[in-house]
């Protein structure tokens, strides 16, 4: 082991995969779909996990034809997951 702890690791930025990626686990977690990693809890936050697919929903309309096959793919994937599991929710 090398002794490095996770402060010693710079931290990822600058990738647009990356980015939404980061988005759609918000709302995963505000959906309680994940336990969130720093409190143990899994909580529902319906109003939010609507405003970050809203935000998802913006990008992919302000990129449009901007994005490489694999980050169109991907946009499209999350929010089509989002939305759905938005609508299950919502029942």
């Amino acid at each position: 082991m090398s002794g490095r702890t996770a402060e010693d690791m710079p931290l990822p930025g600058g990738d647009f995969i990356l980015f939404i990626t980061r988005l759609n686990i918000q709302a995963l977690l505000s959906l309680g779909v994940m336990e969130n990693p720093a409190t143990g809890q899994v909580t529902v936050n319906l109003d939010q996990a609507r405003m970050l697919l809203r935000d998802l929903e913006m990008i992919a309309e302000k990129t449009a034809g901007n994005l490489t096959d694999i980050e169109q793919a991907q946009l499209e994937k999350y929010t089509s997951d989002l939305a759905h599991a938005l609508e299950q929710r919502e029942g």
